[in-house]
């Protein structure tokens, strides 16, 4: 399994307006820490706004600040928002499937069961968890301070 660049992002976002949450962050400001393109950067919040986790503040102070508080926002729902599907093969899009051993496939059983297990396992915890383990909080505080 691997997750989209937009995901990455998504998560890297919150993680920051999480690590300093008296600030409003511009996308521009944003993009240029992460060194993405600013238009990248825009799709990401825009799915995080729609999905209720970010809150955008307009003017000319204005820029993106989290909906929640970090124990508030779950790391599997950020996911399952910013992920386009979950198809990890052919035969998990009925509409796209042309396998020809789909009916006689054990294969498609224990992906479905791994990928439960990988969304189960992101729904155990919270984005304060990401930025509250070991060493973790004090690094990033490093990097976006």
């Amino acid at each position: 399994m691997r997750l989209t660049y937009h995901t990455d992002y998504a998560l890297r976002l919150i993680m920051m307006l999480a690590v300093e949450p008296g600030r409003l962050h511009t996308i521009g400001e944003i993009a240029e820490r992460y060194d993405v393109s600013r238009n990248h950067m825009m799709k990401v919040s825009h799915t995080l706004v729609a999905a209720g986790f970010l809150d955008p503040v307009r003017g000319r102070n204005g820029g993106l600040r989290l909906k929640h508080p970090p124990e508030d926002i779950n790391l599997g729902a950020v996911v399952r928002a910013t992920e386009d599907n979950f198809d990890l093969v052919e035969c998990f899009d009925a509409k796209k499937n042309k396998c020809v051993i789909s009916k006689e496939c054990g294969l498609r059983g224990p992906l479905e069961q791994a990928l439960k297990a990988f969304i189960d396992t992101l729904d155990q915890y919270s984005l304060q968890d990401l930025i509250t383990s070991p060493g973790s909080y004090g690094e990033l505080r490093k990097l976006f301070g």
